[in-house]
């Protein structure tokens, strides 16, 4: 019987024992849970971030891809296609390209040599050639993307609108040059003629010769100021005022002074302009325009014949043209006869214009909200320029330069408005 207490106590410092045990084991497992969650807290923000990084790229890949106007081209080792931005598939118009070679793609012998002169070389190469109808500034260089090699990167921007523009000024220059040298070579041989003579000048041949020096002066000067006066518009420093005018008034007054140049070939200008049409408008610009357009007339029509000048209203506008039956223009330059020096006559043999007036034109007539063209003489018809003015009553929108030929073409001022 004494035994038994005995027992009953091992027994309890036995349970005792292993209860100890038991709740060390289990604060080591909660603390290495503990630290588990730790570690997977750690872990989870770490992807998070990473995922925030990918999608980051992604989305910066993404919309370079979008928005490059860079034409973005990936090769493999074999000159085979494997990827593409949008402004490329744009240009190949081919859903399959991916997988075909390069020379399948684009049709390019410049192209296809320039990769394979990549593919040996360490260094970014560039050229510039014509693909289609289209300028494109080349890169082209070999490189190790994710363990690849070989792969080759192509980049090709289109530089048509440069070129353009460098050809453009380039005319401008050569046409200027052609302009200015007549006059200065007219004026150079009068006055050595007039020292030539081991004599005197007579009098007369000498005023004569002055009279010649300042008519070519008198060119000089108003090219000068055709030069002026288009940078001026363009620039939007010309102040233009539209007000009230009536239509009809406008286009007796620029009749009156082409009268006398008319006259020398014996032309008649008859103006079916009804006296209700008011515009909005500035009369001396608006007389500007008609008077380039009447002195082209004048050049052109055939002698004793007649100059027509009709007038129509639609919504907003009324519609004036300036009809003669010369030679009329070509389709062909129906547009480029408004750009800066252009004359349809190449050689310019016996042309006294400058080739600023139709550009000029243009501008204004823009400037106050209308729009110019000349029509085709396809049919032989004669010439024919038609314009747009407002109506006195319109609502007058300022133009803005997507009406324009280019960027450099002129903003309308601030203070263009009606009155």
């Amino acid at each position: 019987m004494e035994t038994l207490p005995i027992l009953l106590i091992v027994s309890l410092l036995g349970m005792a024992l292993a209860g100890y045990y038991l709740n060390r084991r289990l604060q080591s497992a909660n603390s290495k849970i503990r630290d588990q969650n730790e570690e997977i807290g750690k872990l989870r923000a770490q992807l998070s971030e990473s995922e925030r990084e990918q999608i980051q790229r992604e989305g910066l890949v993404a919309t370079a891809e979008r928005i490059s106007f860079d034409l973005i081209f990936l090769l493999d080792a074999e000159q085979n296609v494997i990827a593409v931005n949008q402004s490329a598939a744009r240009l190949i118009a081919d859903e399959t390209a991916i997988g075909k070679p390069i020379s399948a793609v684009v049709d390019s012998l410049e192209l296809v040599s320039l990769v394979a002169l990549a593919q040996h070389e360490d260094e970014c190469l560039e050229e510039q050639f014509v693909i289609g109808s289209s300028n494109y500034r080349v890169r082209a260089q070999s490189m190790d993307y994710l363990g690849q090699a070989g792969l080759i990167s192509i980049v090709m921007r289109d530089i048509t609108d440069l070129v353009q523009l460098n050809r453009a000024r380039r005319d401008l220059v050569a046409n200027i040059s052609h302009e200015l040298r007549t006059p200065i070579t007219r004026i150079r041989l009068i006055i050595e003629g007039l020292f030539l003579d081991a004599d005197k000048p007579k009098r007369k041949a000498s005023i004569q010769s002055l009279k010649e020096i300042a008519m070519e002066t008198d060119s000089l000067l108003w090219l000068a100021q055709e030069l002026l006066d288009l940078s001026m518009i363009e620039s939007g420093e010309a102040i233009l005022r539209l007000v009230k005018t009536p239509l009809k008034q406008v286009i007796d007054d620029a009749i009156e002074r082409l009268e006398s140049q008319a006259e020398t070939k014996n032309l008649t200008i008859v103006s079916h302009v009804p006296q209700k049409f008011d515009v909005l408008c500035d009369a001396d610009q608006l007389k500007r325009v008609l008077g380039n357009l009447l002195h082209n007339a004048i050049k052109w029509s055939p002698l004793n014949d007649a100059i027509t000048i009709t007038a129509a209203e639609n919504a907003e506008h009324i519609v004036v043209t300036v009809f003669d039956n010369g030679p009329g223009v070509p389709d062909a330059v129906r547009e480029r006869i408004f750009e800066r020096f252009y004359q349809a006559d190449l050689s310019r043999s016996g042309d006294d214009g400058t080739g600023l007036g139709l550009a000029i034109c243009k501008h204004i007539v823009e400037a106050h909200g209308g729009r110019i063209w000349a029509e085709g003489n396809s049919q032989g018809i004669g010439g024919q320029f038609v314009f747009t003015v407002l109506k006195a009553d319109a609502d007058f929108k300022q133009p803005t330069s997507e009406h324009f030929e280019d960027e450099r073409a002129p903003k309308l001022p601030q203070s263009v408005t009606p009155l």
